[in-house]
């Protein structure tokens, strides 16, 4: 996965007044994708105290045990090994969301996806965008709903190239 190009970033409404957007700096992981037999797997890290909201006073907020607790689980895992394909386009990943100590399966919709040689690595690269929707009480993150919204919206873009056989 390459890290400089993958943004995870949620939506919420805000007491009805605004849909607010955030993201999280700081993301690793790594893609496995076999377009001739139709399967792939993803695994994307991200560093929950990297949460940017533009203010770091709402930074410390939601970094708090009401929210994302990143004292007791500074990380955010999502594990994929379900990739379904339409064609020789995967549409969808299914796999599990681990917020703040608490694991459900999640399905992103994937509404972007392209695979060329990278123009400057000469390598292939893939990328994409996802989607899903998630009730943040149900990863214990629910105060203030539904004056803040429980939905939120994760969308992941993501970037990744093929890893080059070791020099020997």
């Amino acid at each position: 996965m390459d890290n400089s190009h993958t943004y995870l970033h949620f939506t919420y409404n805000h007491f009805g007044f605004s849909n607010q957007t955030h993201k999280f700096d700081k993301t690793r992981g790594k893609v496995v994708l076999d377009r001739a037999g139709k399967a792939g797997s993803v695994s994307v890290i991200i560093d929950a105290t990297s949460v940017n909201t533009g203010h770091a006073v709402f930074n410390e907020h939601i970094q708090s045990a009401d929210f994302f607790d990143t004292a007791n689980h500074p990380t955010i895992t999502f594990m994929a090994d379900k990739m379904a394909f339409r064609g020789d386009q995967p549409v969808s990943l299914v796999g599990d969301l681990t917020i703040k100590g608490v694991t459900k399966p999640v399905t992103l919709a994937i509404t972007h996806f392209k695979c060329q040689p990278h123009p400057m690595l000469k390598v292939e690269a893939c990328g994409a965008n996802a989607s899903t929707q998630i009730k943040r009480s149900e990863f214990n993150m629910g105060k203030n709903a539904p004056f803040v919204s429980d939905e939120v919206t994760l969308t992941l873009a993501i970037e990744a190239v093929r890893e080059q056989p070791a020099a020997q």
